[in-house]
């Protein structure tokens, strides 16, 4: 298990030093307050320049996927980030055998211990080439990397159910406006060695749930998906910056659908995590460089936001796509993306802000 960088108080001092005058430039200039501003949690090196999916585990460690879309001489990886903020090295991701790339996105961990991961190739071919994968956990470690659906446009979030495994396909299909996108659910008895192979552009039957986009500044629709304490199941349409709730009958059909929350601060909404405790949940914000908390009720509260191109200096938002709640701590991946006048930087981090 290789061991890599981690939180910013052991780099050394000058640097640390200089991080920290910087960060707290940021921090004026953003006008927030103090006592919720980001602080650098995890500090990573190029082999993990785009840090995204999170996943608390039962033992209170964080599980990191990190594609590697800025830098994609470095394969795909998957890290955790221990109770003392120390990441290590878990698995390599193999290569697609049509790109040559490897791009874990999405994780959750499944009722049976074993990851389930997106492998969103859109970055590198739209062409139907990103998959649903399942990483085989044996004696506490990865033995090998399963195929479970093929044929996804762009293949995001996943959230491994009781009845199933939720998939977001963020475009089904690119050339189509407004931009249809939507969720999948397969149940586990199918996953019996032979990939699925889904339909293309919205035809396939697991296909549950539909949306549409219409923001052409943001060409981005179903994204960051999540469940509450009672099942409901909240879908973020990133381009509308509008997240909805979709309920389900005793078959498991769904059965209605509104908007849980849209606007409100919002420029977009990317990766969502649920608090068990309360029902909130917390949203990366990507396009306005912002977390936000939202009620039960719906009521959006931003708890912190900062100006675009930050390089992520001292903990601030740089892009962020995902969010992770480890008891009070909120980590935030900052995928920093070079789009939208945001620019790349070697400063790859992991933010975090603590909340009430």
């Amino acid at each position: 298990m290789k061991r890599i960088f981690m939180d910013g108080w052991q780099l050394p001092s000058a640097a640390r030093r200089m991080i920290l005058c910087l960060g707290c430039m940021g921090m004026m200039m953003a006008g927030c307050a103090s006592q919720s501003a980001p602080r650098i949690g995890v500090l990573l090196p190029d082999d993990y320049n785009t840090p995204d999916g999170m996943i608390l585990s039962t033992d209170g460690s964080i599980y990191l996927n990190c594609p590697n879309y800025n830098q994609p001489e470095y394969p795909g990886k998957l890290l955790r980030i221990g109770t003392d903020n120390v990441a290590s090295e878990i698995y390599t991701y193999p290569a697609h055998p049509v790109t040559g790339k490897s791009a874990p996105l999405g994780i959750d961990i499944g009722s049976d211990g074993n990851f389930y991961v997106t492998d969103n190739q859109s970055f590198y071919d739209k062409n139907n080439q990103s998959r649903l994968l399942r990483l085989i956990v044996q004696n506490g470690k990865v033995d090998r990397c399963e195929v479970l659906v093929t044929g996804f446009v762009e293949s995001n979030a996943v959230s491994a159910r009781p009845d199933g495994v939720y998939v977001t396909e963020t475009q089904m299909d690119p050339t189509a406006w407004p931009l249809p996108s939507g969720v999948y659910r397969f149940r586990y008895d199918e996953f019996t060695g032979t990939p699925i192979e889904l339909k293309p552009r919205g035809n396939d039957p697991h296909l549950i749930v539909r949306l549409s986009t219409g923001n052409p500044d943001w060409r981005v629709g179903a994204n960051g998906m999540g469940f509450d304490s009672k099942g409901n199941l909240y879908v973020c349409n990133f381009g509308e910056a509008t997240i909805m709730r979709y309920t389900f009958d005793a078959s498991g059909a769904i059965a209605g659908s509104e908007i849980f929350a849209s606007g409100q601060g919002m420029e977009s909404c990317d990766g969502i995590k649920f608090d068990p405790r309360n029902d909130d949940c917390y949203v990366a914000d990507f396009a306005a460089n912002a977390a936000h908390r939202i009620d039960k009720n719906g009521k959006v509260t931003t708890i912190w936001k900062n100006a675009n191109d930050s390089d992520g200096i001292g903990g601030l938002l740089d892009r962020p796509s995902e969010v992770c709640l480890r008891g009070n701590q909120l980590y935030i991946s900052n995928i920093d993306l070079p789009v939208k006048g945001n620019r790349y930087d070697q400063l790859h981090t992991i933010s975090v802000i603590d909340v009430k």
